[in-house]
C-alpha cells in the first residue's frame, strides 16, 4: 500500500499505460481520478473516471476540480495523455504540429499549473510526466513527436527547480517500444522482432513495466529523486 491516503490524477487512462498505472496507483491504495478524451469504464476500486480532452483550453482547471470534488485532496499528477502523427518534414502539416504540441506539451503544463496550489498542500506531492525515448533520440517522420518529447523533459526539469521548495518532485519517464494503441504494429510479426531485438532485455515493453516505474517515483521510495528522466525502455536508448 505504497499510495495509502493518496490522491492521483492520471490523463490518457482508458487504455494502454495510462490505465496499467491508475489500476496499480489504486492497487497500492491511492483514490485516482482517471481521464481520458471519451467516456470508459475502469472496474477497480478507488477509482472515478473522467470523460476531458486535455487539450481543451480549460481542461486543467476542469480536471482538478473534479479530482478535489471526488476526493478532497490532490497529491499525485500523472501526465500520460499523448498522440503522435508521422509524416516527412517537406509535407508535415501544421495541424498534426498543433495538436502534438497542445497534447503533448501544453496539457501537461496547464495540468500541472492548476494543480500546484493543491499539491503544496500535500505532504508528498508528485508530478509525473510521460516523454519518450524519442525526447533523446529521433526517427524518420517524427518532427513534432519528438519536439514535444524533448519539451516535456525540458518543462519537468523547470517545474522540479520550481517546485522542490515545496517539497514537491517533478519527474518524467522515456518508454522505449511499448505494447499500446499508439503503436499498433509493435507486437506484429516482423516489427516485433525488430522492436525486440534493439532493446538489450530482447522484448518488448509491456504498459505495467511503465506503470511499475511511476509507482516508484510517486511512493515514498522516489521521494528525494527530482528533475529526473527514468528510461522504462529495456535498454533501447542505448542502441537506437
Amino acid at each position: 500500500m505504497r499510495l495509502n491516503k493518496r490522491v492521483a490524477i492520471v490523463t490518457g487512462a482508458a487504455s494502454g499505460i495510462g490505465r496499467a498505472t491508475a489500476e496499480l496507483f489504486a492497487a497500492e491504495g491511492a483514490r485516482v481520478l482517471a481521464v481520458d478524451l471519451s467516456p470508459f469504464t475502469l472496474e477497480a476500486n478507488g477509482i472515478e473516471t473522467l470523460a476531458q480532452d486535455v487539450a481543451m483550453p480549460d481542461a486543467g482547471i476542469r480536471i482538478v476540480k473534479a479530482a478535489l470534488n471526488a476526493f478532497g485532496q490532490l497529491d499525485i499528477i500523472m501526465n500520460n495523455a499523448g498522440v503522435a502523427f508521422g509524416a516527412p518534414l517537406e509535407t508535415f502539416p501544421d495541424d498534426y504540429w498543433d495538436k502534438t504540441m497542445a497534447v503533448n506539451v501544453t496539457a501537461q503544463f496547464k495540468l500541472v499549473r492548476a494543480a500546484v496550489p493543491h499539491l503544496k498542500e500535500s505532504k508528498a506531492g508528485r508530478v509525473i510526466n510521460v516523454a519518450s525515448i524519442m525526447a533523446e533520440s529521433s526517427n524518420y517522420g517524427l518532427a513534432a513527436y519528438s519536439a514535444s518529447k524533448a519539451a516535456v523533459a525540458g518543462l519537468t526539469r523547470n517545474l522540479a527547480l520550481e517546485l522542490g521548495g515545496y517539497g514537491i518532485t517533478a519527474n518524467y519517464i522515456l518508454p522505449g517500444a511499448i505494447l499500446t494503441g499508439m503503436a499498433p504494429d509493435i507486437g506484429e510479426g516482423k516489427a516485433n522482432e525488430v522492436w525486440a531485438k534493439k532493446a538489450a532485455l530482447k522484448r518488448i515493453g509491456q504498459p505495467l513495466d511503465i506503470a511499475r516505474g511511476a509507482l516508484f517515483l510517486a511512493s515514498d521510495d522516489g521521494g528525494f529523486v527530482t528533475g529526473h528522466g527514468l528510461n522504462v525502455d529495456g535498454g533501447m536508448l542505448m542502441r537506437v
